[in-house]
């Protein structure tokens, strides 16, 4: 839909909608696209949603390192479900238009949650590196007050950034084409749809893509640095392996999830790289949303046992309220 302005040099289209193209048009791959990205998205909500509750419910996993557990499970939650139910809806019906207004506000939610995850992952790092290289000082430095100190500075700051950028990007007009060649309304596809000077806009968003995607993952690498460092002084082989064994599951994630900020955030906008933007995006909204559930929980110990706790507690009040009933089948 398009709304005609009067300006000084005549008419001008205004955009009122866009088109998400989304991953081609070829009916062939559709199906198996929306199987594919479904099934992603139910083990991530499933897997997300699971450990959210379960950190929350048990008292015992009420430590630092499972409080920003919690939260990078719900910030992953939010960050599919802002992006993969409209890709499915789009896949299922072929529906691809979104308007302008709906359009900004999923770019500045996703804007949110990736710029909180950085400072999250990194808080997770040094959370880490204090527990292994720091272990006598871990209890008073790493304490509740500073846990919430951190998540609480990576909401505020990346909120004021991201309410800053999106109230530049507000002011954008739109009036050539209304064809977005991605997944999802992100920053380099709007500004190239745009009528207006974007130089200012363009300023800002190459700060604070330093501030959010450079600045934390330079933090974050220190960290593993230094874990690295303390695993590699480790006698026992046995310890080594496992420590290693972790730390590089947790790193691998880490530097998908960075790389691919970095390519298409950072790094200049060419066009060899515009069309493997798209591909590189899959991986820090999608494909890293679907891993940190697993990397994070599948060889902790302590997650497996809070599971088994759990589950004889589940079993026991099933036997005591079949006990119960059977009691009450005698008497009467």
């Amino acid at each position: 839909m398009e709304e005609i302005l009067d300006t000084e040099n005549g008419n001008q289209t205004s955009i009122r909608e866009f088109i998400l193209l989304g991953f081609g048009n070829s009916p062939q791959l559709q199906p198996f696209l929306f199987w594919f990205f479904l099934v992603i998205y139910l083990m991530t909500i499933t897997g997300n949603i699971f450990i959210f509750l379960l950190v929350l419910a048990d008292q015992q996993l009420h430590t630092p390192m499972y409080f920003f557990l919690a939260n990078l499970s719900f910030l992953d939650t939010c960050y599919s479900s802002i992006l993969l139910p409209k890709m499915l809806v789009s896949l299922l019906t072929g529906e691809r238009t979104i308007t302008v207004t709906r359009c900004l506000v999923q770019y500045h939610f996703v804007c949110l949650c990736g710029t909180t995850e950085t400072y999250l992952l990194a808080a997770m790092s040094y959370d880490r590196y204090l527990a292994i290289c720091r272990p006598l000082h871990y209890a008073s430095i790493m304490n509740r007050k500073l846990c919430f100190q951190l998540m609480a500075g990576a909401w505020i700051i990346s909120l004021i950034f991201d309410v800053i950028l999106a109230g530049f990007i507000t002011q954008l007009s739109f009036c050539g084409p209304n064809v977005i060649d991605h997944f999802f309304c992100d920053f380099r596809p709007l500004k190239k749809l745009s009528c207006t000077d974007t130089s200012l806009i363009e300023l800002i968003a190459f700060c604070e893509a330093i501030i959010f995607i450079i600045v934390p993952f330079l933090l974050t690498i220190t960290s593993y640095i230094c874990i690295i460092g303390t695993i590699i002084k480790i006698k026992s082989s046995t310890g080594r392996q496992k420590a290693f064994s972790t730390c590089s599951s947790h790193l691998l994630v880490v530097c998908i999830f960075y790389s691919t900020l970095i390519i298409v955030y950072v790094l200049p906008d060419t066009p060899s790289l515009t069309h493997l933007n798209k591909i590189f995006s899959i991986f820090y909204t999608v494909i890293t949303s679907l891993f940190n559930p697993l990397i994070y929980t599948l060889r902790n110990k302590e997650i497996h046992k809070t599971l088994r706790r759990r589950f004889n507690k589940l079993i026991i009040l099933r036997m005591s309220h079949r006990k119960f009933s059977i009691s009450l089948h005698f008497i009467s």
